[in-house]
């Protein structure tokens, strides 16, 4: 009994072997591939070209050896999508006793696909498959027709993707294991898909959602709701941000998007860490997080940034404003508020902006408050705006003994204390101004005036300033009596300023009391006082003069 089953067995293999390889000879599937071609033409709106059809029942489908679909012409005569192999899931058994096709998957393998954006905002495939929602010409389709793309799988497997813009600029994007998969798919429904892709740098993105029905004008308009994720993305080595723009992190990304009557919006957090905001700036120590929530309008390409947070210890920076993409290049028009920040949790974040303190000091203790306009091409922001310091100390720094000309005055050797420190602020490519400077430093006295820093790399300093002296110090009392209460109890007394100039580097800054015309207008004015000849005398001595 146990042989004769196993003869049944044997038997019934071989027939489904037979099946499988004879049967494929008999049934010459190459014959639909010029319906296929054009009904997936007449779906796309663009040429769709198959190579040699061959059926495999392992996998009910028809294979095609090749699959190229036309770009649109106004952006690239290259195809839009070339594969080597296309999956068309098929129903077997109208195939082969009713010779007619009814299409359930399409799966296109390792396919090259081009992406391109062009300066006016659309895209080369807005207007992909705009005929699919398009009412028939005809009540009733025949019974043999291929539904237009109505199927239940469509998917790209292990592909390769590059974007770029129209005209070009920069390096274009390359993502590799592309991999798509939409279920139940027609293009008058919605339908969920997921999407999966890397990066140069190790990056990878993920998508999940729910998209469509497909717009018919624009289908980069189409209507979709989604969670993205965003894992170890190297903005840089991914080609998104040129190396010279100054701005490099490695983040990781988790966010809501969704696009509705072409109003995007996106909400979420990202992780940057190794945070670089200038091109003279160092990477920060420890990651910042960054909440945002978005929305754009895809027609207008005018977009708002309702907030975007800093958050950098228990504080934030918010930055609201609206940002343009006409030509090829975005615009913004920003406004950053930073209200009284503690100082020891913002330090981190100085040197990554480019903010560069003398060698060997570090900022501890006491507020940032900043409120600060960004605007222009973010290839050549202009930031501009006031910006204080407050009750803070300069470690590491002894400014009273690094004001030449001037015999070394005490008090700062274990840091400079700072009580203030005002100026209005702007920074462009051009280089950084300080306007209205307005420095109190209890230990030494006040100091009020203006100054620039070129542009990377050299970033010479050139400030002019005028300095009160504080009456405890010896100076002080010695310009009192000269000038009639040039320094005073109160350092912001009128009169009597010594004018100083601050070059070099903000590393290595070199300050210099320029007395010069000062003491010359002094003396030649008290030449018959002996009082103040005996202060000239001592003032002499104190500037090493």
């Amino acid at each position: 009994m146990q042989k004769r089953w196993l003869k049944i067995l044997v038997a019934v293999a071989a027939f489904f072997v037979a099946v499988v390889v004879l049967v494929p000879f008999f049934v010459n599937a190459d014959t639909f591939r010029p319906k296929i071609e054009s009904e997936l033409s007449s779906a796309l709106g663009r040429k769709v070209t198959l190579g040699h059809l061959g059926l495999s029942l392992l996998t009910g489908s028809l294979v095609a050896d090749n699959i190229s679909i036309a770009d649109d012409p106004a952006f690239s005569t290259a195809p839009f999508l070339d594969a080597k192999e296309l999956r068309i899931g098929v129903e077997l058994g109208r195939l082969l006793f009713h010779h007619s096709l009814q299409v359930t998957d399409l799966i296109v393998k390792s396919p090259s696909i081009q992406l391109i954006h062009a300066a006016n905002g659309t895209w080369n495939f807005s207007t992909l498959g705009g005929a699919a929602t398009k009412p028939s010409p005809t009540p009733t389709a025949s019974a043999d027709a291929m539904p237009a793309l109505t199927v239940n799988k469509l998917a790209i497997e292990n592909g390769s993707a590059v974007l770029s813009s129209l005209p070009a600029d920069g390096k274009p994007l390359q993502c590799t294991d592309v991999n798509l998969t939409v279920t139940q798919f027609s293009p008058t429904a919605s339908f969920p898909f997921t999407l999966s892709l890397q990066v140069p740098g190790g990056g990878s993105l993920s998508l999940k959602g729910a998209a469509g029905p497909l717009a018919q004008n624009d289908a980069s308009l189409t209507p979709f709701h989604a969670t993205i994720s965003v894992k170890h993305f190297d903005p840089v080595a991914a080609g998104a941000i040129q190396a010279g723009d100054g701005i490099s992190m490695l983040a990781d990304l988790d966010a809501q998007v969704a696009s509705q009557d072409a109003k995007l919006s996106a909400s979420g957090k990202a992780k940057a860490s190794q945070l670089k905001l200038a091109a003279n700036g160092v990477p920060a120590p420890r990651p910042v997080d960054i909440n945002f929530n978005l929305a754009d309008d895809l027609s207008s390409r005018n977009g708002r940034v309702n907030d975007l947070a800093i958050v950098t210890g228990a504080v934030a920076a918010h930055i609201t404003g609206t940002f343009q993409q006409s030509g090829t290049e975005p615009s913004v028009n920003l406004q950053l508020a930073a209200p009284n920040l503690p100082v020891d949790q913002v330090e981190q974040l100085l040197p990554a902006a480019g903010v560069v303190l003398p060698s060997g000091s570090r900022l501890q203790g006491g507020t940032i408050n900043a409120n600060l306009a960004i605007s222009g091409p973010v290839n050549g922001l202009t930031i501009a705006g006031p910006i204080e310091l407050d009750n803070s100390q300069l470690t590491g720094f002894d400014l009273g003994g690094k004001i030449q000309g001037i015999h070394p005055l005490a008090g700062t050797s274990g840091g400079t204390e700072i009580q203030k420190l005002y100026a209005v602020v702007n920074n462009s490519p051009q280089g950084t101004s300080f306007q209205n400077i307005d420095a109190e430093i209890p230990k030494i006295g006040s100091a009020t005036g203006q100054g620039t820093i070129s542009p990377s790399p050299t970033e010479a300093l050139n400030f002019q300033m005028s300095a009160k002296i504080a009456a405890l110090s010896a100076v002080g009392g010695a310009v009192d009596k000269l000038f009639g209460g040039g320094s005073s109890s109160s350092s912001n007394s009128g009169g009597g300023g010594i004018p100083l100039t601050v070059t070099g580097t903000a590393s290595n800054p070199s300050i210099h009391a320029n007395l010069g015309q000062m003491f010359k207008n002094a003396t030649n004015g008290v030449v018959n006082n002996s009082g103040m000849k005996n202060s000239v005398k001592s003032l002499k001595g104190l500037f090493g003069r």
